[in-house]
């Protein structure tokens, strides 16, 4: 964000999201969830293969998991 439109838009920006999260904890009553390294890993990769398998079904392709 910072590189695209500079230092104080993105201040502003994040400055905004921690106001919609305090907003959403505190109307819904629910606790803060800190997620672990881990999780935010595993999260990003399940959001890459569908990606991928969009683009493949797209061009006509299916993916194959290969065996690690």
């Amino acid at each position: 964000m910072r590189a695209r439109q500079g230092p104080k838009a993105a201040i502003v920006a994040t400055a905004h999201k921690i106001a919609r999260i305090v907003y959403h904890l505190l109307t819904h009553r629910t606790p803060f969830r800190d997620l672990r390294a881990e999780d935010d890993e595993q999260r990003a990769r399940e959001r890459d293969l569908a990606h991928l398998r969009t683009r493949a079904a797209k061009l006509g392709l299916t993916l194959v998991e290969s065996p690690a």
